[in-house]
């Protein structure tokens, strides 16, 4: 827990979007491959995957706000 403005600010902050949450795991995920927990390419499969499914699917798709923006007539 964090008491005094001494500690938090040596706190990181946390990413903005699960496109920056991949980039920092890409950077470092040493810590998941301490005692064999996951391989490296497991944790390149599930980047790949997720960037794919999830962060270009999201990307490609028009939100509401630009329907409201482009297409409300």
């Amino acid at each position: 827990m964090i008491r005094t403005p001494a500690e938090a600010k040596d706190v990181k902050s946390t990413p903005g979007s699960l496109d920056q949450a991949l980039d920092a795991l890409e950077h470092d995920h040493a810590f998941l491959l301490r005692d064999d927990v996951f391989t490296r390419d497991a944790i390149a499969t599930w980047l790949d995957y997720k960037r794919k499914k999830q962060v270009d699917a999201i990307r490609l798709c028009p939100r509401p706000h630009e329907f409201h923006l482009y297409y409300d007539i």
